[in-house]
């Protein structure tokens, strides 16, 4: 049986007095950051996210992915001890596992590496008469959705299942380089017979995919190392 994989969705959001530390101790907080996320990418999927400047409650965005719940917990235990995390909350975060899908052939069991300048996430609930629809005919609803999906087919989708492990019932990521593709996706999605049994779909997260260095950075505006050509 393939293996299934754990996906975790760490929102973070640093105390505004963080920037305005020495830029030596910043530095120092950003370097241990940086090291426990080194240490678990040498092993496992992790990419990061900056949301700065399209969320006002969140600065930055870790997803990580593992086989088992321990390491993901082993993870974030270490990441707390980072100075950076002194000054950090977590206003959101979600926990799901991926699973093949009852309605495509086109699920997937892990999680994409990055390839889009995107990513676009949001928890989702389906309403309980969803659920007391027949099988049938929910699989019949749900073609229609996936067929308006493929009419986008630069926009890539990572669903990951939360039933009785965290809040929401399902944590939905699109990717893309094309946000307003994204916006004409959705659209067209609320048109769709199943849309009229989602319970929620909010908070929705636009991210920029980058390294984790880069999202660090954007933190508190340290300019690149590295000389840009003009």
């Amino acid at each position: 049986m393939p293996t299934r994989h754990f996906v975790k969705y760490t929102f973070l959001k640093l105390d505004p007095a963080w920037r305005r530390l020495d830029a030596d101790e910043r530095a120092e907080h950003k370097r241990e950051f940086l090291a426990a996320c080194e240490d678990y990418a040498s092993e496992r999927l992790l990419r990061a996210f900056s949301t700065v400047g399209t969320r006002g409650d969140t600065d930055l965005m870790l997803l990580s992915q593992a086989t088992n719940l321990e390491r993901i917990h082993e993870f974030h235990v270490v990441l707390a001890q980072s100075g950076l995390m002194k000054w950090a909350d977590v206003p959101y975060s979600f926990l799901a596992m991926t699973k093949p899908s009852e309605y495509s052939d086109e699920s997937r069991l892990q999680v994409h590496e990055a390839h889009s300048k995107y990513l676009f996430v949001y928890p989702f609930v389906k309403s309980r008469e969803w659920y007391a629809m027949d099988p049938a005919e929910r699989w019949e609803v749900m073609q229609e959705h996936i067929a308006v999906g493929r009419e986008y087919p630069q926009i890539d989708l990572n669903t990951s299942y939360s039933f009785g492990l965290d809040d929401q019932e399902f944590v939905v990521a699109f990717e893309t380089d094309e946000p307003s593709d994204f916006l004409d996706l959705v659209q067209r999605l609320r048109t769709t017979r199943a849309s009229a049994y989602t319970k929620r779909d909010t908070p929705t997260f636009t991210c920029v995919s980058t390294s984790v260095e880069r999202a660090l950075n954007a933190l508190d505006g340290t300019p690149l190392t590295v000389a840009v050509p003009s």
